[in-house]
């Protein structure tokens, strides 16, 4: 199994002060940026062991004006990492507050940590 959430957060932390891999408990801080791991499977199986592991993140942005400027800049950080954005869209929330969820994925090899994709 790839664990590579530190490395994630190690990217993101900075695209705002508040950024957490829960639900934001400060919405006093905008923009709010959650960030989780919503998949991570053996993608190859070989000689008894994981050649290669499939992750998927999810990003979720609040914002009380606008979440485009944290989006490309939390884009520009993730996508250095290899992964490749599979999704950014707006959602309406009940809160009033603007929200956007991004997705990134990426097939990472547990022996160079080379990210490929499907």
């Amino acid at each position: 199994m790839q664990n590579i959430k530190e490395k994630i957060y190690e990217a993101v932390k900075n695209v705002t002060d508040n950024v957490t891999d829960q639900y934001p408990k400060n919405w006093a801080e905008l923009p709010a940026v959650q960030y989780s791991e919503e998949d991570n499977r053996v993608n190859r199986w070989a000689d008894n062991k994981e050649q290669d592991s499939y992750v998927r993140y999810r990003f979720d942005i609040w914002d009380d004006t606008s979440t485009s400027k944290t989006a490309c800049v939390l884009d520009e950080k993730v996508s250095a990492l290899g992964l490749k954005r599979i999704q950014c869209t707006d959602q309406d929330d009940n809160s009033g507050y603007k929200h956007k969820i991004m997705r990134y994925e990426g097939i990472i090899n547990p022996r160079n940590e080379r990210v490929t994709h499907l």
